[in-house]
């Protein structure tokens, strides 16, 4: 008898693979094949990365990974940052719950920051029953011994653990792409930003040891990944909480001795903490790419205040001023966020002040999004009319001095291994992107703020649709497809804002503004209002009226 309680964690994660190993045997015998399975991930790159923890232990298993969603296990790693990402779970269940009246060996599980949430748990427990599995952030390692207990036991397994100081190396990861890899260096934050919820779903900060790190990177480099990018809520907090403590600038440069390894890159890095030693480590690498994410937020000191961000607007200008002196080079992105509480329009003015002398080569920009159990929900909020307006200034500052910084590469050709065209903002390889064509501007002005989402992915997902039939690449354009529509169309769930008052007429007229834009440049006929696409209108279904529109657009194209 085998007594796992005094085994090692990874010892023990192993013994109960083996064991689910059995249990999707057996399921495959009662099928009659091999028991298939879809993780799909929102969020963040250490989310991507947790994914790539599942689907290793899940192939390990014996399951066979697919993108389709109706599979016999549907795994949902869920993100919390913004409330537009817990609906678009919610959204996504609705239509699992009928793949699972059909398939009654379907076993659904979430897992992630949204888990986290209390009032996550308890609207789950009673509108979503049908739910088998829910574990949050800090247990994901225990995934092999869940899958255990969901074989074992009737009912839903509930494993949500508060906090840990746990970190359990060498369990399996399948990577998505073969030369490049997500390394965690850290989990955790402890900065608390009054607007941000990841310090309470993720726990404090904990840092790996460097040798870990440094092993894990020589065994990938061994397996052809040239690129790694090391993962953390704030990186440059990297090993303060080490018996032995350890700069990540020190760490930055053990990572580069590490042979055959070509490109290094980081995120997210934290201004308040951004210092001269790492400015003066990638001045002089040979491997870390030219690019630094330095998230703003906002250029007010009076709103960074509020923010508990524990910097000024003056610091802040003042080490983007140092590392374009030192590094004149670099592309510098951000994040803005634009609406926080107590926000005006000379607050805005300040913001667009810093873009301007920054002059960012891109930036995320969000409507702030208010989370429960934060600092900031508590706050005055910005009235949603004001948002829209202080939105659509600052995103057209942005999209000008993106255009000023890409301008200066014009006519210059530069050599790529690889184009990931579906993370554009973060071109791999030597690749500069025209992220301003026409079609792309045109759809970006008239439609960003009052129909599309304004996540992070829907921003993306036109943008990267646009380029890439811009670059009239039927390669690319079959990538996108197989790797993005397929796992995105699903989640985009509010293709029109739920305030924006329409009816069904102006809807129509809406739709068809939309797909002659997305025509433009597309040598096809025209989609007409009684075209057999909107036949789904009568039941308001949005979403599939969009995709129907790509897909036959995508269609013509490839034709």
């Amino acid at each position: 008898m085998i007594n796992v309680t005094q085994m090692n964690e990874t010892d023990r994660q192993y013994y109960f693979m083996e064991k689910a190993s059995g249990h999707v045997a057996k399921l495959g015998e009662e099928l009659g094949r091999r028991p298939t399975c879809c993780v799909t991930t929102f969020g963040c790159q250490m989310n991507a990365r947790d994914s790539e923890k599942l689907v290793g232990i899940l192939e390990k298993v014996g399951y066979e990974i697919i993108e389709d969603e109706n599979a016999d296990f549907v795994i949902y790693n869920t993100c919390t940052v913004r409330d537009n990402a817990n609906q678009r779970v919610y959204g996504r269940l609705g239509v699992l719950n009928g793949y699972k009246r059909k398939n009654p060996h379907m076993k659904i599980a979430l897992c992630g920051c949204m888990m986290q949430e209390p009032t996550v748990i308890e609207k789950i427990k009673n509108s979503y029953r049908f739910v088998d599995l829910i574990f949050g952030t800090h247990n994901i390692f225990k995934f092999a011994e869940l899958l255990c207990s969901l074989f074992e036991n009737e009912g839903m397994v509930i494993d949500i653990w508060k906090d840990t100081d746990k970190i359990v190396e060498d369990l399996p990861v399948e990577r998505k792409y073969s030369f490049k890899s997500g390394i965690n260096i850290m989990f955790g934050c402890n900065n608390f930003c009054s607007y941000c919820i990841v310090p309470y779903v993720r726990g404090r900060e904990r840092s790996r040891n460097p040798k870990d790190i440094i092993r894990e990177i020589e065994g990938l480099v061994a397996d052809g990944v040239v690129e790694i990018m090391l993962l953390g809520q704030n990186v440059n907090s990297y090993g303060k909480n080490l018996e032995e403590p350890i700069t990540f600038a020190q760490l930055l440069q053990e990572v580069e001795r590490v042979e055959g390894l070509e490109r290094i890159r980081f995120m997210t890095s934290h201004p308040k903490d951004l210092s001269d030693e790492l400015i003066e480590v990638m001045k002089h690498s040979k491997k870390i790419c030219r690019h630094l994410h330095l998230p703003l937020q906002s250029g007010s000191t009076k709103i960074l205040k509020a923010m508990n961000r524990r910097y000024t607007k003056e610091q802040y200008l003042e080490l983007a001023e140092k590392i374009r002196r030192e590094i004149p080079d670099m592309a510098i992105t951000t994040d803005i966020i634009v609406g926080f509480p107590g926000e005006t329009k000379e607050d805005v003015d300040e913001t667009i002040d810093v873009i301007r002398r920054v002059k960012y080569d891109n930036a995320f920009t969000f409507i702030y999004s208010k989370r429960t159990g934060t600092p900031a929900a508590a706050m005055e909020q910005v009235s949603e009319e004001q948002v829209k307006e202080q939105f659509d200034r600052v995103l057209k500052t942005v999209q000008e001095t993106a255009r000023e910084q890409v301008s200066r590469y014009q006519g210059h050709v530069f050599v790529a291994r690889y184009v990931n065209c579906i993370d554009s903002f973060y071109m791999t390889g030597d690749v500069l992107c025209r992220y301003y064509v026409n079609s792309y501007k045109r759809f970006w002005d008239k439609y960003r703020f009052d129909i599309f989402d304004t996540s992070r992915q829907s921003t993306m997902y036109v943008k990267d649709i646009v380029l890439s039939w811009n670059r009239n690449n039927k390669d690319v354009l079959q990538r996108i497809y197989d790797d993005y529509f397929h796992k995105t169309f699903g989640s985009f769930c509010f293709l029109f804002n739920p305030n924006l008052k329409l009816n069904r007429k102006a809807r129509y007229a809406r739709l068809k503004e939309i797909t002659d834009i997305f025509m433009d440049d597309i040598s096809c006929d025209g989609i007409e209002i009684n075209h057999p696409i909107f036949k789904c209108m009568k039941k308001k279904n949005y979403r599939a009226i969009y995709v129907r529109i790509v897909l036959h657009i995508l269609k013509h194209k490839f034709d």
